[in-house]
């Protein structure tokens, strides 16, 4: 990919995608730096970086700022679908709202940006839509569900495209992380509150809650620096070649392979040594 290929980036405000905004940005492409909240993008602009409110379950903010890459380059070289939040809560007693929430920003609005970047990419014969899924796109633990469930959709949508797209010169890659020392851990927490009475999930929760902010994202579990996401990230985005899917960390490299050569009753016992379960009361 050539360093002149503009990238429009979601999900800039922390993390991964502040940090692949950067990297890019040194290394030469023009990139536009997006968020719901265009104020908390102030380092990336400092920087340099065009930086644009877009939130992507709003249309009208995601026709504007690739309406303005276009208007600036004529094209979206690179689309880093970076945006996402993590739901953790059980399946029974998650609301329809939450739910439709968490797939608007999961997937809906991943695919709504791919829609309205891919015209002037399939015209330019080139172009670059980097997803970034999770190794939760491959299994699915006990609370996780419904996030797990979008980066399955992540992953099926990724692959579909990457065929449609392939004759128009447009290459599609997949980036899976691992456990990554990000705020991710935080937000999901804060999805993870209940009622303090009449709830058979609570102590389940509560468990939850404690595994994701003492356990799950720390270096003693295995969970990667949020720089060492980034390389991946910039990697997927730049090499010639892309491969179809980068995994990122040994945890995500292990638990998806596990997933993939284990039957289900084995790595069912897995899952249950490394999670909490609820507790059955009477």
């Amino acid at each position: 990919m050539s360093a002149s290929a503009p990238v429009l980036i979601t999900g800039c405000s922390s993390g991964m995608g502040r940090q692949t905004a950067l990297a890019l940005h040194r290394l030469g492409h023009p990139v536009y730096a997006s968020a719901r909240r265009p104020g908390d993008l102030a380092e990336l602009a400092a920087e340099g970086i065009v930086t644009l409110a877009l939130d992507v379950t709003d249309e009208e903010s995601m026709t504007a700022a690739v309406r303005r890459v276009e208007h600036d380059h004529g094209a979206v070289g690179v689309l880093v679908n970076n945006a996402a939040y993590g739901l953790h809560l059980p399946i029974e007693v998650a609301g329809p709202e939450e739910i439709r929430a968490q797939f608007e920003t999961n997937v809906f609005g991943l695919v709504r940006l791919t829609q309205l970047v891919l015209p002037a990419m399939r015209a330019a014969g080139t172009g670059r839509i980097v997803n970034i899924s999770s190794m939760g796109g491959r299994f699915s633990p006990p609370g996780c569900g419904f996030y797990h469930s979008t980066k399955h959709a992540v992953e099926a949508i990724s692959d579909s495209l990457r065929l449609e797209v392939a004759p128009f010169g447009v290459k599609v890659v997949v980036v899976q992380p691992g456990p990554t020392i990000t705020e991710f851990a935080g937000t999901a927490i804060g999805t993870m509150d209940g009622p303090a009475t009449d709830d058979p999930y609570a102590a389940f929760r509560t468990e939850l809650a404690d595994m994701y902010a003492n356990k799950a994202f720390t270096h003693r579990n295995g969970a990667v620096p949020a720089e060492t996401a980034t390389r991946t990230i910039v990697r997927a985005a730049t090499t010639p070649r892309p491969r179809a899917r980068y995994a990122i960390g040994a945890r995500a490299r292990a638990v998806m392979t596990a997933r993939r050569i284990l039957p289900d009753i084995a790595f069912d016992a897995v899952i249950r040594r490394s999670f909490p379960l609820p507790a059955a009361t009477r």
